[in-house]
């Protein structure tokens, strides 16, 4: 029987060396194995770079959980009494509300310690409430208060000299653009897509004058989304190249030196 199941199952095979096991989506044991990786929060791999990237993704799994999750990792839990493993002081005293909070906060502590590789839960064992966790990640790879404002000081300057550069192509432009603009929305500053909408356009250059004009007098800034914005002035770009006449190249006329005419004109008497 086994020889009979592996010749079978080497049909077909061809020179890959072994046939193609189909998943089966309908079964209850993939449907699981789904179900387990959904459930699974995004780790944190310890790039400050990627912090922001994790901590959104985070929002979006924990929101989607239990919104009052998230209102613990921000707020606490208030006056219950925890050490510094996050286990109840006087558990048997609480009150249908304070058990009901203490159980929230253990389930989202349980999720926040998932998401860490263990060398980063070191760094915060001692800390004994999820929100303590969180508050210290967060100084840890975004700063303090004063470095996280000097940060939003930095970025406000780099958004306000925001323009498209000389020779500069709009794909280009935006894709400096998207790196400028999570990091304000990170730190929390009121900036809305008719701002960025209206940035872009106050920084063009002159030739982009009469597209500018013709985008405001259609009167649909405030609802222009920037995506459609850089679809137009793409398309825009567009017309414009191929309007530009092409720059030829400027030819360089080489000087001959005196002492090389000198040593040709002997070399020859010589000859």
């Amino acid at each position: 029987m086994y020889g009979e199941d592996a010749s079978s199952s080497g049909a077909g095979s061809g020179s890959g060396g072994g046939a193609a096991i189909p998943y089966d989506y309908s079964s209850n044991t993939n449907k699981n194995e789904r179900s387990a990786n959904h459930n699974k929060p995004p780790m944190l791999n310890g790039d400050p770079k990627m912090f922001s990237w994790w901590k959104t993704k985070m929002y979006s799994h924990i929101m989607g959980m239990d919104d009052e999750f998230w209102d613990i990792l921000e707020e606490g839990v208030g006056d219950l009494k925890l050490d510094e493993e996050g286990v109840a002081l006087y558990r048997k005293a609480h009150t249908t509300e304070q058990k009901k909070l203490y159980k929230k906060h253990h389930t989202i502590r349980g999720i926040l310690v998932a998401a860490l590789p263990h060398k980063e839960y070191l760094k915060m064992s001692d800390k004994s409430t999820a929100k303590a966790m969180f508050t210290s990640l967060c100084s840890l790879y975004e700063g303090n208060k004063k470095v996280r404002e000097a940060k939003a000081t930095m970025l406000v300057h780099q958004y306000e000299l925001f323009r498209l550069k000389d020779d500069e192509r709009i794909e280009s432009m935006y894709s400096r653009f998207q790196t400028l603009v999570p990091g304000l929305q990170i730190l929390k500053k009121s900036y809305v897509a008719s701002d960025h909408v209206n940035k872009i356009l106050r920084n063009l250059p002159a030739k982009w004058r009469p597209k500018v004009t013709a985008i405001e007098e259609a009167k649909v800034l405030n609802t222009l989304s920037v995506e459609d914005l850089i679809s137009s002035l793409k398309c825009h770009e567009i017309g414009l190249n191929e309007h530009e006449p092409i720059k030829k190249p400027k030819s360089i006329a080489l000087k001959s030196r005196g002492k090389s005419t000198k040593a040709l004109k002997a070399l020859e008497s010589e000859e």
